[in-house]
């Protein structure tokens, strides 16, 4: 565990020396995984706003994946996780899972994947723009997560299919090694690791970013027996991530500065240029564009075989607590822009495909 006295005691000063201390601050521990995207959380640990909204909270180590960090969730190392993508397998394999609220994502459009890349070699022959040269290619993705889901997309854009590329199941951290080593020609990542990639690769190339080919999916995730009886805890952990993502949207470059104490090897310059694109989807809020990304992913990885089977998306919401944050705390949202009314979402809200 990276404990709040670890981080004080190397040195990260908290934001708000003039808080007042709570005498008994309620203990949890969360997960993160090493993704620019997962930073908002250690921000609101440096920044002290877990301290005011009276918790004690405790950071396991980042893992590489969801997969990792789901796991460890499962074993009680965390009580709360961020993940993605990788809790669709979880879910469909009995676990319960609660999606509680956004860690990365958007609330107010359907697309939102500017975290995402393809990056590949100088010498691929995969040409940038040209998704139909992806055809033939050893493509590295980390299976189950939301960068397989992010090329499977980016294959059938392609007018191709998964039986066109062959993918290679990597862990993100060691997809720049892999493209160094020659063993693939590309790979699809978040960042950092594309930005890694292309400072350390020679001639390595951005064939995409972005596109809004996915709806980019990313919650705080609990079981369900937790989730049920912490309500007023949950809020008080939304609440305070909600600041702190407020002040990564305001501090870019300084946010990069916390990213580079908890992603291990994070160099300043690699961490601002991520952030870059990181702070387009830093919204913890829900609507219904965060049930049909949910719902979408699903259907594709359905469709293309890589699932046998799908779960109702409302089963595993539970939007209460993200939504009492935004209706008593609506100055932390107010550098947003404002959900739309047709997918607003309130108390019983049922999506529908």
């Amino acid at each position: 565990m990276i404990t709040r006295r670890a981080v004080l005691a190397a040195g990260a000063a908290l934001a708000a020396p003039n808080i007042a201390r709570a005498q008994n601050l309620v203990k949890l521990k969360a997960g993160m995984v090493t993704g620019i995207d997962q930073i908002g959380l250690p921000i609101a640990l440096e920044r002290g706003f877990f301290e005011k909204w009276g918790l004690d909270v405790d950071i396991a180590r980042p893992y590489a994946t969801g997969v990792d960090a789901l796991n460890a969730l499962q074993a009680g190392e965390s009580n709360i996780v961020q993940v993605g993508v990788p809790m669709i397998g979880a879910v469909l394999r009995g676990m319960d899972l609660v999606a509680l609220a956004n860690y990365s994502g958007n609330a107010t459009t359907r697309g939102s994947d500017a975290t995402m890349a393809l990056i590949a070699r100088a010498d691929s022959g995969i040409a940038k723009g040209d998704l139909a040269s992806l055809k033939g290619k050893k493509i590295a993705a980390s299976f189950g997560t939301i960068n397989h889901l992010y090329i499977l997309a980016l294959i059938e854009k392609g007018g191709l299919t998964p039986n066109d590329v062959t993918l290679v199941n990597t862990p993100p951290p060691d997809m720049t090694v892999a493209l160094l080593a020659k063993g693939i020609d590309a790979f699809v990542g978040w960042d950092p690791w594309p930005v890694v990639a292309l400072k350390d690769v020679p001639g390595a190339v951005e064939i995409v970013r972005g596109g809004g080919v996915i709806s980019y999916i990313g919650y705080n995730v609990g079981l369900r027996p937790w989730v049920a009886a912490n309500g007023p805890v949950i809020e008080k952990f939304l609440a305070a991530l909600s600041e702190g993502d407020q002040w990564m949207r305001k501090e870019p470059k300084r946010a990069a500065q916390v990213a580079t104490r908890w992603i291990p090897g994070l160099k300043q310059d690699v961490a601002e240029a991520s952030m870059e694109f990181n702070i387009q989807q830093a919204d913890r809020r829900l609507s219904a564009n965060n049930f049909r990304a949910l719902w979408s992913a699903q259907e594709r990885l359905h469709r293309l075989g890589f699932i046998k089977d799908t779960f109702d998306v409302n089963r595993h919401f539970e939007p209460k607590h993200i939504l009492k944050v935004m209706a008593d705390n609506p100055a932390l949202f107010s550098d947003l822009p404002p959900i739309p009314a047709d997918v607003a979402i309130g108390p019983g809200f049922v999506f529908k495909p």
